[in-house]
């Protein structure tokens, strides 16, 4: 049985590449999440420099270690000594050479949707840093926009909310109550529709495996 699946989601990574790439972004087919690792490891140059979104698919990646070496200039938002100096690290990564994030979802018409909590993310897929590089696993790829977003609010978030303890009704819930809290997780929106307004900037690698939320 698992082989079927893994057969049926390959099929759905290839197809959604055809989408992508008819949208202007470069989509990048991987069987894995190593093979996902070592594509990415050969489109970033030595010596750039490196932003990251938040991402549970990045760390399953393991491999941020990698560029906390000499070899690249990383802006590591999760090893700075306090909030506002994370802050502005992560702002000082939107003008990154290459800026690393996965996606909340992907319609089957080509579409990135994103939320964010802080906003560095989406703002760093809409403008900013030279090249996007998006990773996601085939468990992201939905039919239509509002399927997308109903993901986002009754999956990604609360699970989200959880992962990194933000006080919300939905990190004690599980469900959204379209809070007004400080620390609310779905704060920011954003939906790519076509890639190449900005010179095929995004490179999306899709995975034919479930990683992430």
């Amino acid at each position: 049985m698992e082989n079927i699946k893994k057969i049926l989601r390959r099929k759905e990574a290839a197809n959604i590449i055809d989408i992508l790439n008819n949208k202007g972004y470069k989509a990048i087919y991987a069987d894995s999440l190593k093979e996902a690792k070592d594509i990415i490891l050969n489109l970033i140059p030595k010596n750039s420099s490196i932003g990251l979104g938040g991402s549970v698919t990045i760390n399953e990646l393991d491999i941020i270690d990698t560029f906390r070496n000499e070899e690249y200039n990383l802006y590591d938002r999760y090893n700075q000594p306090d909030w506002p100096t994370t802050l502005e690290c992560m702002r000082q990564a939107l003008l990154a050479d290459y800026f690393l994030t996965s996606t909340n979802a992907i319609t089957k018409n080509g579409e990135l949707i994103q939320v964010d909590s802080g906003g560095n993310r989406v703002a760093s897929l809409v403008y900013g840093p030279r090249n996007v590089i998006v990773i996601t696993g085939v468990n992201k790829l939905v039919e239509n926009l509002e399927e997308g977003l109903n993901r986002i609010k009754n999956h990604v978030g609360p699970l989200n909310s959880k992962r990194i303890n933000h006080k919300t009704p939905c990190n004690l819930t599980g469900i959204c109550e379209n809070c007004s809290t400080k620390q609310r997780i779905c704060n920011f929106t954003s939906i790519i529709r076509h890639g190449e307004r900005m010179g095929k900037r995004i490179t999306v690698i899709v995975i034919s495996e479930e990683v992430g939320y």
